[in-house]
């Protein structure tokens, strides 16, 4: 049932407020008691008992945050929803953000949606060589992995759809190189048939049909995950996500 008004969700951030900091934060419901923490619309997840992780607004032209991930491989920080978006029932889902990386070495990016957002959150895969490895049964999104031989390259991602997520990271690169302290614009559309297309700075760089399933809830995921010891960073202009409202009752 189409409706106006309400029926468009429209969460954004554009990082111009009041410094909200997040370091060494207990995750809610653990026995040491605390809470996760919210940025306007997003929640900030990961490892944030680890005293190297974090966010905190920066003070540059047109605002921004700094997620810092932590110094173990596999770990990190990230911008978050709910999984609560569903393509059959809420597409088109567009996930757009504008970041950098102080520096492109020993760091593991993920941007897009995902079917696992907890807490203590992992990154929805992990790369190596020219290998995916797709940890999240759904996942579309844009990825760095430096460890992969064209590791500053974003790649376009996916699982769980029809259509077999791709493991070789040369079928999935999009050409683009990140430049450390260069932003990039990043824009994914999934729609109701779990079509996605992947945008950077304007230009499709992929589409691919039935790419993720279109009934399974997925979330919001925008951070920086470890490699090895080196503790890792993304700077993140804006943050954002619109969808239809499902109004079945």
């Amino acid at each position: 049932m189409a409706e106006s008004g309400p029926g468009k969700i429209r969460l954004f951030n554009d990082f111009c407020g009041p410094e909200i900091p997040v370091a060494n934060a207990v995750a809610y419901g653990t026995s040491a008691g605390g809470c996760n923490y919210y940025l306007g619309d997003f929640g900030v997840k990961g490892d944030l008992a680890d005293t190297d992780a974090g966010a905190v607004a920066l003070d540059v032209v047109s605002g921004a945050i700094r997620l810092t991930g932590t110094n173990e491989a596999e770990e990190g920080c990230a911008l978050t929803t709910d999984a609560v978006f569903s393509p059959a029932l809420m597409g088109p889902i567009v996930v757009e953000a504008r970041v950098n990386m102080q520096a492109v070495t020993a760091r593991n990016i993920f941007v897009g949606l995902c079917d696992i957002i907890i807490d203590l959150l992992n990154p929805p895969l992990t790369s190596d060589t020219v290998t995916h490895t797709l940890t999240a049964s759904d996942l579309a999104g844009f990825h760095i992995d430096t460890s992969l031989t064209a590791g500053t390259t974003w790649h376009c991602v996916y699982n769980g759809g029809t259509t077999t997520g791709d493991t070789v990271s040369t079928n999935t690169t999009s050409a683009v190189v990140a430049v450390a302290g260069e932003y990039d614009v990043l824009r994914l559309v999934v729609d109701t048939n779990g079509t996605v297309e992947w945008f950077i700075n304007g230009d499709s760089k992929k589409k691919v049909t039935n790419a993720v399933s279109t009934s399974v809830l997925q979330g919001v995921i925008c951070g920086c995950f470890g490699t090895t010891t080196t503790i890792t960073d993304i700077d993140v202009d804006y943050l954002l996500v619109t969808a239809n409202r499902d109004w079945t009752r």
